[in-house]
């Protein structure tokens, strides 16, 4: 009794699978500068918006006795001596500083109040699927965009499929919205704007391809029970000529 298994033809097909999918499109690209010019920063960035455990020091110029700290919490709120539950997540400090400033003059004649960050909080994404390093991770700064977050985490593997990366983000209304994004036209400069920016608290999912699925579902579905196969069937060959 023998099994015949075509080893040579799978991994000739795997071969060829693979040097299709390594083909490097073609790049029409300026040359690099020899020099950094900084005249091509961008004139004004994006305001900062508050960001939950950010650490706030509010001041009154008049009113020195009611300085304080405060931290946005988990519901995007603040608390001050005077005022209780005022929205601060998603604002920018001037917004968040004209607001107490108008809610203060209730109390105050003229509260001339100022709101700076002391400390900013943390941002938080997670990264999911086919990666070296899967996991949570953090950064303070400007908004990371997918192929940063992807660097973070250690690059995709080449049994990712990555084409086909999904970003689930959380919705002002509580709901979750999914997004494709496409690793291989950032990567390669094909479509400046695959290079997508993310949101705090997004999850990147990088799934596998086709035909790394089917060979994981080969290995833990199929392989488990050759082996056994072949083994009687060795067993029994050596029996017999030994006969």
């Amino acid at each position: 009794m023998r099994f015949v298994f075509p080893i040579k033809g799978l991994l000739l097909a795997f071969a060829v699978i693979g040097l299709s999918a390594c083909a490097t499109p073609e790049r029409n690209f300026p040359q690099a500068p020899s020099k950094l010019v900084f005249n091509d920063a961008p004139a004004k960035l994006q305001p900062y918006l508050l960001q939950i455990g950010d650490e706030l020091d509010i001041r009154f110029l008049l009113n020195p006795e009611l300085n304080e700290m405060v931290t946005v919490r988990p519901d995007g709120m603040i608390s001050t001596s005077l005022l209780q539950d005022i929205p601060a997540f998603g604002r920018t400090p001037a917004i968040l500083q004209n607001e107490l400033n108008a809610m203060y003059r209730q109390e105050l004649t003229d509260p001339k109040v100022s709101v700076s960050v002391k400390n900013f909080a943390p941002t938080r994404f997670y990264v999911l699927g086919e990666v070296a390093k899967p996991g949570e991770y953090e950064y303070v700064g400007p908004r990371l965009t997918l192929l940063q977050a992807l660097a973070m985490a250690g690059d995709v593997e080449h049994s990712a499929d990555v084409q086909e990366i999904v970003i689930t983000r959380q919705m002002n209304d509580g709901t979750n919205a999914n997004y494709l994004a496409d690793y291989q036209l950032a990567a390669h400069g094909l479509d400046p704007q695959a290079n997508v920016p993310l949101a705090p608290y997004d999850i990147l999912f990088v799934p596998r391809t086709g035909v790394a699925e089917a060979f994981v579902h080969y290995e833990q579905n199929i392989q488990q029970f050759l082996r056994p196969s072949v083994g009687l069937g060795l067993s029994y060959r050596l029996d017999d000529n030994g006969d």
